[in-house]
């Protein structure tokens, strides 16, 4: 018999034994239990069909209560900074990956990947490594601040964003002259970045003194949600996240694109290995589905 038990369960069971006697010589025993109540199955050893055997059995309450020891399991805690993009879907995705992994629990600190580069060469605590570009990582390995070179998790590209209703009739980002304020991210986001390239491909030139630029993708985002801008270039994840609070407006692959995310273990971290355990698991068909629920695409 398995019992896991407490000290009482098992001085319950130590009192119940005497109540039963018996030859050892004789029979065989076997305890079991079910919901609580244990019962003793004897088997007769001997074999003469002539043999009296005498077996005096006393029968009493072996009702005793066992209770279930409660095993506490560590956990560990590992730090992951990761992009102000992934905010949704890595919520989420921690949440699976903990129940997967109990012994592993997730801080996250969200920023936009250029903040976060400086944190981490400043010497900020991190397991973790969640970047919107590839560029970031070349930062780290130049710094020699991550082990290896970074492993490619998802892809992402970019939409035009406007108001509610579209009042201003923007149909592409060719239309963003009309506007009077275009949020764009930060020059030094990764965001910002790839909002520069598509606007080059447009041959569009947006006087700085029109642009609001917001520290991150999701600030960007929300210029536009709140009215304190026309119209704005951001992840297409993020414009699906807003949903009724702007109006979206594709932007054509040829003008468009591909946001590399890479993933990466910090050098130096006291939790290596739980650190690798969550790459693998943002890697693998679990993490891959829900980036995809979230509208990431495939690396």
């Amino acid at each position: 018999m398995t019992v896991t038990s407490d000290s009482s369960a098992s001085s319950s069971l130590e009192m119940a034994k005497p109540c039963i006697g018996f030859s050892q010589m004789m029979a065989r025993t076997m305890w079991s239990s079910t919901d609580g109540v244990y019962s003793l199955t004897v088997t007769i050893l001997a074999k003469a069909k002539s043999l009296v055997v005498v077996l005096p059995i006393f029968i009493c309450s072996l009702a005793a209560p066992v209770h279930a020891e409660r095993i506490e399991v560590k956990k560990t805690t590992i730090t992951v900074s990761a992009a102000a993009s992934l905010v949704n879907v890595y919520t989420e995705i921690g949440k699976q990956f903990e129940k997967a992994n109990p012994s592993i629990k997730v801080r996250f600190n969200f920023a936009s990947s250029s903040s976060l580069v400086s944190q981490i060469q400043s010497g900020a605590p991190t397991d973790v490594f969640a970047a919107a570009d590839l560029t970031s990582f070349d930062k780290l390995l130049a710094t020699g601040n991550v082990v290896k070179s970074p492993k490619v998790f998802a892809r992402n590209s970019m939409q035009l964003v406007v108001k509610p209703g579209n009042p201003l009739g923007i149909t592409t980002v060719a239309d963003l002259s009309k506007s009077s304020v275009i949020s764009l991210c930060a020059k030094t986001a990764p965001c910002g970045a790839y909002a520069a390239t598509v606007l080059s491909r447009y041959g569009v030139v947006i006087a700085e003194s029109k642009i609001t630029r917001g520290i991150d993708a999701t600030a960007t985002l929300n210029a536009v949600s709140t009215g304190d801008a026309d119209a704005a270039i951001v992840y297409a994840t993020d414009a699906v996240s807003a949903k009724k609070s702007v109006a979206t407006i594709s932007i054509p692959a040829g003008k468009n694109v591909k946001a590399m995310y890479g993933i990466g273990v910090i050098r130096g971290s006291k939790n290596s290995k739980q650190a690798e355990t969550f790459v693998s698991y943002v890697l693998s068909p679990a993490g891959q589905k829900v980036l995809n629920t979230f509208g990431f695409l495939a690396p």
